[in-house]
């Protein structure tokens, strides 16, 4: 299992190699989301431990949030993700990274996940309610993963079932 650090700090710098531009906090944090979603979707587990929370502009992750800085992340301890790991990071990037920030927001504002751990937080109030593991399976549920470099849905591949 990787650590939430890692994987943010794989995307900034995919991203930056993909799109030539720094990504922003908001979007790094949708990013985060939808690569644990996307991981339990296809793998059945997640791709980090670390929590996230259900803030008023969607999921966050409090760690990345941390050590997170205009340059990128601020500590020095950096791992390569495993390769399957990097390949589901950047079918996120693609499917996703193309969209602003705030329309990743709305997106993540759909899911169960984050509307559970909104439940009794004001609308306009940040919240720190954990969104809990259990509900983002429940949202990899409805997810049909795609493979952006294949261009075809993972249940279109013969072997899907092999990567269980």
């Amino acid at each position: 299992m990787e650590k939430v650090l890692d994987v943010a700090n794989y995307i900034i710098n995919r991203y930056k190699y993909v799109s030539g531009v720094t990504i922003d906090e908001l979007k790094l944090h949708k990013l985060l989301y939808f690569v644990q979603r996307e991981t339990i979707a296809i793998t059945g587990h997640p791709m980090f431990k670390e929590d996230l929370e259900g803030w008023k502009y969607g999921p966050v992750s409090p760690v990345v949030r941390n050590y997170f800085t205009d340059e990128g992340l601020s500590f020095v301890d950096e791992k390569e993700l495993a390769s399957e790991n990097q390949y589901i990071v950047n079918n996120i990037i693609h499917q996703y990274g193309g969209f602003e920030s705030w329309k990743l927001s709305d997106l993540s504002h759909q899911e169960y996940s984050w509307k559970q751990a909104r439940i009794g937080v004001a609308p306009l109030e940040n919240g720190n309610h954990i969104i809990k593991i259990e509900d983002i399976y429940k949202d990899a549920q409805k997810v049909r993963p795609y493979d952006s470099v294949y261009d075809m849905y993972y249940d279109e591949f013969e072997d899907a079932e092999v990567m269980r």
